[in-house]
């Protein structure tokens, strides 16, 4: 590990995660604020409820995106490899997702960029491809059975600290998940909330047709 080229890589994936997709959309599309609109959030959900399915899907993407390039070609770049130097950048990117330079240090709630860093890490180390499928899963089956994208999403982030203790991951992708874990329940604050109070919105993925 090469402390100068670690920092360097922090810094660059916190920038690459600082892009506020979302946003950029938002004025590009509709010349507006997607913070003042729908749930207020910056995340791929609230761009699918304000902005629609083709540019909700493309902010999925790119916020995905934010999260594997810094994990896999900055790392690479660096010619890091080591576990301890992937989770540094990996939570780099997901704080520049959460708390952007661009816009005050206001971000989404992070669990695409943190999906990114996941898939990035097991492109890097191939143990964790069964970890990240097993989240994975928790999610869609979350989601598909109840409609609603954060309590999926929480679950999701709930069972990664788990999935990594049972599969015996490197102890800095057990910090990792944890630290990701809390940060992701932390944010989805006031969907809690909402789902305590029956108000939370559901998804709706496969819509009646009326004839």
């Amino acid at each position: 590990m090469n402390p100068l080229f670690l920092v360097i890589s922090a810094v660059l994936a916190y920038c690459i995660g600082s892009i506020p997709v979302a946003y950029i959309f938002g004025r590009l599309l509709k010349n507006i604020d997607i913070r003042e609109h729908g749930s207020g959030n910056m995340g791929a959900t609230n761009a699918f409820r304000v902005l629609g399915k083709g540019p909700g899907t493309a902010v999925l993407v790119l916020d995905i995106i934010k999260g594997i390039v810094p994990v896999t070609v900055l790392a690479s770049a660096f010619g890091l490899s080591d576990p301890l130097s992937l989770v540094i950048i990996a939570v780099a990117a997901v704080a520049g997702h959460n708390w952007t330079m661009f816009l005050g240090f206001k971000g989404g709630k992070g669990m695409a960029t943190s999906l990114g860093v996941l898939i990035g890490l097991a492109v890097q180390l191939p143990g964790l491809r069964i970890i990240l499928g097993a989240a994975t899963l928790v999610w869609l089956v979350l989601f598909l059975a109840t409609g609603f994208v954060s309590l999926a999403s929480i679950a999701a982030a709930v069972s990664l600290p788990i999935l990594m203790v049972v599969y015996e991951a490197p102890f800095a992708m057990k910090v990792m998940a944890i630290v990701l874990c809390i940060v992701i329940v932390f944010r989805h604050r006031p969907n809690i909330k909402r789902l305590a109070k029956g108000q939370e919105n559901r998804v709706q993925i496969f819509r009646k047709r009326s004839f």
